[in-house]
C-alpha cells in the first residue's frame, strides 16, 4: 500500500460505525459514543475527513469551528489505523481538512502530556507551516476531570498570514 492508494473525502453518515471502530482501535484516543461519530459524519462532515483504502476507512480527522471563534479550527481527533501508519496520513488529512475551511487564522487542539504521537504530529505541522505552536493547560486532571482523566493541554498553531489555501497548495495539498 502506498499513500497514493488512499482516497481522502468528507465522511458520510454510513461511515459512522467504521469511524467508531477505528477510534476504538487507536489507543490512547478517547472513544466517544457511537452516536457522536454518527453526528460528526453527518452534521459535522464539512469539518471532518476520512481516508479510505479499497473503500475501508483507515484514518480519520474530526474538527469543528467553535462558536464565537470563526477564525479557529478545532481539531477534535486524529486517528490512523495500524495498517495505514507510516504514510504520513495524519498530516495529510489535517492539511486537507484545514484547506477546506475559509477564514481560518489558527488551529486549536487538546493533547494529554503523555500522547507523544500527537505532540509530534502538531509540532511537525507547525514547522511545515512556518508557524508558532503554543500550549497551556486547559482541562485540568483534578479540577475538571475529578482525577479520572489526564490534563488536556490546549495547543494553538497560528497560521501563515498568506491565505491558507494558497499556502497549502504550495505544499502540494489539493483542495
Amino acid at each position: 500500500m502506498s499513500k497514493h492508494d488512499v482516497v481522502l473525502r468528507h465522511p458520510v453518515l454510513e461511515d459512522g460505525t467504521a469511524v467508531f471502530d477505528l477510534v476504538d482501535a487507536c489507543k490512547p484516543l478517547d472513544l466517544n459514543s457511537h452516536y457522536l461519530y454518527l453526528l460528526q459524519c453527518s452534521h459535522f462532515a464539512p469539518t471532518c475527513v476520512v481516508a479510505t483504502l479499497n473503500s475501508e476507512v483507515v484514518a480519520w480527522v474530526s474538527g469543528y469551528i467553535p462558536p464565537k471563534q470563526a477564525d479557529t479550527f478545532f481539531v477534535w481527533q486524529v486517528a490512523v489505523g495500524e495498517k495505514a501508519r507510516g504514510l504520513g496520513l495524519g498530516k495529510r488529512l489535517l492539511n486537507w481538512v484545514v484547506a477546506q475551511q475559509s477564514g481560518i487564522a489558527k488551529i486549536h487542539t487538546s493533547i494529554t502530556p503523555d500522547n507523544a504521537a500527537s505532540w509530534g504530529l502538531f509540532k511537525s505541522l507547525a514547522r511545515d507551516w512556518g508557524s508558532h505552536l503554543s500550549s497551556r493547560d486547559w482541562f485540568e486532571e483534578q479540577s475538571h476531570f475529578g482525577g479520572r482523566h489526564n490534563t488536556e493541554v490546549l495547543v494553538e498553531i497560528t497560521l501563515p498570514t498568506s491565505p491558507l489555501a494558497t499556502f497549502l497548495q504550495t505544499q502540494g495539498v489539493q483542495q
